[in-house]
């Protein structure tokens, strides 16, 4: 004997004949629900009203934990890392961070103590 599957509405539980997996896409990401064809109708209605503004929004990422600005990710001299400008200022004896902005007077010294650093364009 063959188990009958019933597909029940996402929404409101209904258990029609017409209930189907249905797809849709908002922005760039695809999504499935199970609907009745009086949801589905509903959905396509909403996302057609939604539609110019999704065309006019632009995407907002979530900053990480981990996720640095490039200005703080990146050193502002060619040829060192913001590791070694750390280093040395530590060794120094310059008060420096350990994460985060390189203060612009922690820049200025150490260029001042290696002739080859030069800034980035």
């Amino acid at each position: 004997m063959a188990t009958k599957v019933i597909t029940v509405d996402d929404i409101d539980g209904y258990d029609g004949q017409d209930v189907a997996k249905r797809e849709f896409e908002v922005g760039d990401t695809r999504f499935a629900i199970d609907l009745g064809d009086g949801n589905f109708k509903k959905l396509q209605e909403l996302l057609d009203a939604l539609a110019p503004y999704l065309e006019k929004a632009a995407e907002v990422k979530q900053a990480g934990r981990a996720r640095k600005s490039a200005t703080d990710a990146t050193t502002r001299l060619q040829g060192y890392t913001n590791t070694d400008v750390r280093a040395w200022a530590s060794q120094e004896g310059v008060d420096v961070s350990a994460r985060g902005k390189i203060a612009d007077e922690v820049y200025e010294k150490f260029i001042a103590a290696h002739p080859d650093a030069r800034p980035r364009d």
